[in-house]
């Protein structure tokens, strides 16, 4: 009988559970897992998990009040929701930086330092962790003190190869470039149709991972935000996939051969034809994203986001603390 794609993809890529639900990461066996606001958020709404609300709520009480507890109580959920989540899967558990500090290179430090802290006093050692931080010029500088230091980062929110390669000159370990969200823009530009070969969010991960194997750089290449199993069988090889429960399930349910389609054999020059090693200082960066309107664009909308649900977290949280 025939593996199913997801053992099949399993093979030649490590699968990573993006999602806050620790039953769903159970039932799959990924080898790491990826969270951010929006998963702990619906985590948290989750009556499974009322024991690890209350838990950070009754530590919450005893911080004082305002604003200042309510973060810390934010915090310390994600820490306990990362801390389960450890003890399931064998790898890494990604934990995001509040994204409203985007734009503040000390603070992401200062916090990210706080997070790996926070985990050692339960147990957890920093190799067990990455830090998630989104791929702004603050964002990237940041990830290069923390890489120095010997904390992991995961640079979340990657649209494009600028990102991609000053994520490569700070040392990152990996980074998440955003597959489904360049494949919205584009749709909603009027583009397409477009097939799993053609889908801009592909074609650009097959770049990103084809610049970095051509010039040995070590950062792994992680493809997230999927929006069906195509679009992840058209990257079979990548390094890593991170891909929500619903597609890990439908890659667990079909069968059939699947072909791997990248490895670093097969990529000795760069798609698009950039055949350089390329380098950007802030000037230059903050230039090439401006011309390049989609990842200006979804980058900000994707901060915006987490922002929102960050909020909305915050808001559950002061409700709790009364």
């Amino acid at each position: 009988m025939t593996a199913s794609k997801l053992d099949q993809l399993r093979q030649m890529t490590t699968v990573v559970a993006d999602t806050g639900d620790i039953e769903a990461v159970r039932r799959l066996k990924p080898v790491d897992c990826t969270t951010n606001p929006t998963l702990i958020l619906k985590a948290v709404e989750t009556p499974a998990y009322a024991h690890l609300v209350d838990e950070a709520i009754g530590w919450g009480k005893k911080q004082g009040g305002g604003d200042k507890a309510v973060h810390a109580v934010c915090d310390r959920l994600a820490v306990s929701f990362g801390t389960e989540l450890t003890r399931i899967v064998p790898g890494r558990v990604s934990t995001e930086v509040d994204a409203d500090l985007s734009f503040d290179t000390e603070a992401t430090i200062a916090k990210a330092r706080a997070v790996i802290a926070a985990y050692k006093e339960r147990g957890v050692e920093k190799d067990r962790i990455l830090i998630k931080i989104a791929s702004t010029w603050e964002g990237l500088q940041a990830a290069k003190v923390l890489q120095g230091e010997g904390v992991d980062c995961n640079l979340t929110l990657l649209f494009a190869l600028p990102q991609a390669v000053a994520a490569a000159e700070a040392d990152a370990f990996l980074i998440s470039p955003f597959v489904g969200r360049i494949l919205d823009w584009h749709v909603k530009a009027g583009g397409g149709p477009y097939t799993a070969e053609t889908d801009p969010g592909v074609v650009s991960v097959k770049s990103i991972y084809a610049y970095y194997k051509t010039f040995g750089i070590k950062t792994v290449v992680m493809g997230a935000s999927f929006r069906n199993t195509g679009e992840i069988e058209a990257l079979a090889g990548c390094d890593r996939l991170t891909i929500g429960p619903g597609l890990l399930d439908e890659l667990a349910a079909a069968t059939g051969e699947l072909p791997r389609r990248l490895s670093p054999a097969s990529s000795p020059q760069m798609e698009g034809g950039v055949s350089r090693k390329l380098g950007f200082d802030e000037k230059a960066f903050r230039f090439a994203m401006n011309e390049d309107a989609m990842a200006t664009e979804k980058l900000a909308e994707g901060i915006r986001g987490f922002v929102k649900d960050l909020r909305g977290l915050r808001k559950l949280v002061a409700a709790k603390l009364g």
